[in-house]
């Protein structure tokens, strides 16, 4: 089958939000609309107004030295850096730059870095960057494996995200669904709505994207 996208701007009127209605689910819950970030991450334009914008909303006294990518956010990630290099943001590195970097994950969803990236993690502030947080697992083990390499988290950026903070800090994100998309629903597998009416399943839900049935 195929899903039916519609847009949503966000207050600017720029950089739709492209979403479907449904019933799917992800590795940690069932949602009622599946977003689909693949061009806001991937194409160039739009990652850049996508970073620009949580730049402009990400406030902090303190360097940030690498910026820590999930869900595939690696161009934005990189015009993050761009724009607070640019900005004059102070950090650490001897060569005045900011890292970007992707984590690997174990089979049992933990994060971990090898002997030539866990320097960019160990002793320096870290940005983390995520496409949605939703219900927080992922971003709180980001930020447990900051720690655990003797790094220090200093925020969390997002494009959409359901929360207002994870694992104490304050979620910056261009879409939310407070303001944005009021219900959006996301529950336990074992506990959903949508499954308790009968309503079966559109699709599977990853970073990556959909499969639909």
């Amino acid at each position: 089958m195929s899903i039916q996208l519609f847009t949503l701007p966000n207050k600017k009127g720029t950089l739709p939000l492209r979403l479907a209605h449904g019933h799917f689910a992800t590795s940690h819950s069932h949602v009622n609309y599946y977003l689909d970030l693949a061009k806001t991450k991937h194409r160039l334009s739009e990652a850049k107004e996508v970073a620009s914008e949580l730049c402009s909303k990400f406030r902090t006294s303190r360097i940030i030295d690498t910026i820590l990518c999930l869900d595939g956010t690696e161009v934005i990630g990189t015009c993050m850096a761009n724009e607070l290099t640019q900005s004059g943001y102070s950090n650490m590195n001897a060569h005045r730059t900011i890292y970007v970097v992707t984590p690997e994950h174990t089979s049992g969803s933990q994060l971990f870095f090898r002997e030539n990236t866990a320097p960019m993690i160990q002793g320096k502030h870290v940005l983390v960057l995520a496409a949605s947080t939703v219900t927080g697992y992922t971003v709180q083990a980001a930020i447990e494996a900051i720690r655990y390499y003797n790094g220090y988290p200093e925020g969390i950026c997002s494009i959409f995200s359901c929360l207002d903070e994870c694992a104490g800090f304050p979620i910056t994100s261009v879409y939310n669904k407070k303001e944005d998309l009021e219900d959006y629903i996301s529950c336990p597998s074992t506990d959903c709505p949508m499954c308790r009416k009968g309503i079966k399943l559109d699709g599977l839900v990853n970073s990556f994207g959909i499969s639909t049935f």
